[in-house]
């Protein structure tokens, strides 16, 4: 058998083998080495599954070679390629920035336990997306939650102690309530594959423990993709994170989290049960315009240039989410866009803020803390570094040229296919204070005068290259859609089939 029919156990199994190698071998530079080639492997295994998927259709890879439902089964269609595509592609370039950033965020002695822990958070991301049984979700959601809390709780600040301690707590929450879920269907069906799952669950969808079970999933997903207002441990997560782990998971955990939340409405409970038998959709709605505006709101007011892109990442989380309200393709299609082109602006952003702190520290060791105050005529002294982060800001407004506006086109025509105006209303409105937030950072560092001898400070190249590749993607897909308008709307024609 060939070696790209085992790409789905080759896509988990070497980032994972690359975490015990790096704590074994407790050397930075070999860790770093080890877990960057397994990242550039999985994202080479990732891109052969999309190819993959296009030629022959959905792949069913049968773990130990027992067909599911009785064994365990990795299950790779059009949603899941695309996905796997956007965490392998994030990891394989924020790794080679870690390099360059770790060095002056977090203790030389613990470079090896940060690239071991990545490799475990990416491992269990790529899982997540994978499995095709439900139970094994679980188990990798615990992974790569168990690793996220200790590489937020690297950042040199003590508060990235206490807010790895709260997304601890409410990770804890929502994986309970997920497993709870799991256990609810299991009782009801005697099964776990998601497709055997979503076959069996139809004879049996209006019984009250598929219901618990659905309250459950909905809740402790919810929890752990910052749904607002779930939002609360995301803030202070991301401001004192160090800067690459802040852009991974800004790119990455919520967005699996979401394609969780996705694959379980659709492929397990069903479009009938969800968008016709119970409230969802208007609680979802509902939950979705709180997160454009309020956290968009809040975000305007903050004075930390990471903390105001965090709760940015809340109200565009509610972009996403207003797509799932729709009970259309359109709707589903924006859902899956901007999910792939959010995590695609975040990342660059971070990443360049994280370019900022190094840049703007000199010789010493950095603080993740970056007020505005510190960014006087900034745009003098770093001006790559700032203008990256005005052209992927132009993307969360959904300006014309930029991956953002893409997404927020197809959730305009999934509200006008619905005649829903005052929607398309919602989302113009909301965008306005997306370019509030944006141009408080463009006035501080392209109108306020610089500090007197600052000359010019540009982020080391290590750090530029990286963060210029996202920033670069971000305006390439706003120009050319094919690749990802395309997937997501084949991923979201498969699952409205499926979930009728």
């Amino acid at each position: 058998m060939s070696l790209s029919a085992h790409l789905p156990a080759l896509q988990v199994v070497l980032p994972l083998l690359s975490a015990p190698l790096a704590v074994l071998l407790r050397h930075g530079g070999l860790a770093f080495a080890i877990v960057t080639a397994g990242a550039w492997a999985a994202f080479a295994a990732a891109i052969g599954l999309w190819l993959q998927v296009g030629e022959v259709g959905t792949i069913s890879y049968h773990i130990g070679s027992w067909a599911p439902p009785w064994g365990i089964e990795y299950r790779v269609d059009r949603l899941a390629s695309f996905i796997l595509l956007l965490v392998s592609g994030t990891a394989a370039i924020v790794l080679p920035y870690s390099r360059a950033s770790i060095e002056r965020e977090i203790p030389r002695d613990l470079h090896y336990l940060y690239y071991a822990m990545f490799g475990l958070c990416l491992a269990g991301l790529l899982g997540i997306t994978i499995t095709g049984d439900a139970f094994n979700v679980f188990v990798f959601l615990e992974i790569s939650s168990l690793s996220t809390y200790v590489l937020i709780a690297l950042g040199r600040d003590r508060r990235a102690l206490a807010a790895s301690y709260r997304y601890l707590i409410m990770g804890t929450i929502g994986a309970t309530f997920f497993v709870i879920g799991i256990g609810f269907l299991y009782l009801m069906t005697g099964t776990l594959n998601i497709v055997d799952l979503g076959e069996r669950l139809r004879a049996v969808q209006d019984s009250r423990p598929v219901l618990v079970a659905l309250a459950f999933i909905t809740v402790g997903v919810s929890l752990k993709l910052a749904l607002f207002p779930l939002h609360q441990w995301l803030p202070n997560a991301y401001t004192y994170a160090p800067s690459a782990v802040t852009a991974f998971l800004a790119a990455t955990a919520t967005k699996v989290s979401i394609y969780v939340l996705i694959r379980f409405w659709f492929s397990v409970f069903g479009e009938t049960l969800i968008f016709h038998k119970l409230p969802l959709p208007q609680l979802m709605l509902g939950l979705s315009l709180a997160a454009m505006f309020a956290a968009s709101f809040i975000a305007i007011f903050q004075d930390n240039l990471k903390r105001m892109f965090a709760y940015s990442s809340v109200g565009q989380i509610g972009y996403i989410t207003l797509g799932l309200s729709f009970d259309s393709v359109h709707g589903l299609t924006a859902s899956i866009v901007h999910l792939f082109n959010h995590g695609m602006a975040k990342a660059a952003i971070f990443l360049l803020i994280g370019g900022m702190v190094v840049g703007l520290a000199g010789r010493g060791a950095v603080s993740p803390v970056l007020t505005f105050d510190k960014l006087a005529g900034l745009a003098k002294r770093m001006p790559l570094t700032c203008f990256g982060i005005v052209l992927a800001g132009l993307s969360l407004i959904g300006v014309p040229g930029t991956a953002g506006f893409v997404s927020k086109w197809y959730l305009i025509v999934a509200a006008l296919e619905q005649g829903q105006f005052w929607i398309v209303g919602a989302i113009l409105l909301s965008s306005l204070l997306a370019v509030a937030y944006v141009w408080r950072f463009v006035e501080v560092a392209y109108f306020h005068a610089a500090p007197e001898g600052s000359g010019k400070q540009e982020a080391p190249l290590g750090l530029l290259i990286p963060a210029w590749l996202m920033v670069i993607a971000t305006t390439w897909f706003g120009l050319d859609t094919s690749f990802t308008v395309g997937s997501a709307l084949e991923a979201a024609q498969q699952l409205v089939r499926v979930g009728k």
